[in-house]
């Protein structure tokens, strides 16, 4: 094997391994998305096989926008949906008025400082 046939290998390996990334990503909006009916999505799916990369120029090109909103409120409700479980994992599972009444309790028996009671009261309205 000389350098070019290398190269060359370089090259195709690297089409193919992006064309796997296209597919996937089409493949993920495909399912992803609520308001296309399975006959449409059974229909992109043959021509994807049949005709993989024009459906695949032809799916980017006709709904691009529509992958890139999908994509974008998938992520924002993984990140909320995390948010919420670091907040509840973080709080013990207490509300912020539990977490205020615990302070309180610690401030009345002194074992905290007003000025820690403060602080603990900020993070739970936080």
């Amino acid at each position: 094997m000389d350098f070019w046939d290398f190269f060359w290998l370089l090259i195709w390996s690297f089409v193919f391994i992006a064309y796997l990334m296209v597919l996937f990503q089409i493949l993920g909006d495909l399912f992803r998305d609520h308001t296309l009916n399975g006959w449409w999505k059974a229909l992109w799916i043959i021509a994807l096989v049949i005709f993989p990369f024009l459906t695949a120029l032809i799916y980017v090109i006709a709904r691009g926008k529509g992958m890139t909103e999908r994509q974008l409120a998938a992520a924002s409700a993984a990140k909320a949906q995390a948010d919420s479980y670091i907040r509840e994992v973080a709080t013990g599972g207490q509300s912020p008025t539990d977490q205020i009444a615990t302070a309180k309790s610690l401030l009345d028996a002194g074992t905290i400082t007003p000025d820690e009671f403060a602080s603990l009261k900020a993070k739970a309205l936080a």
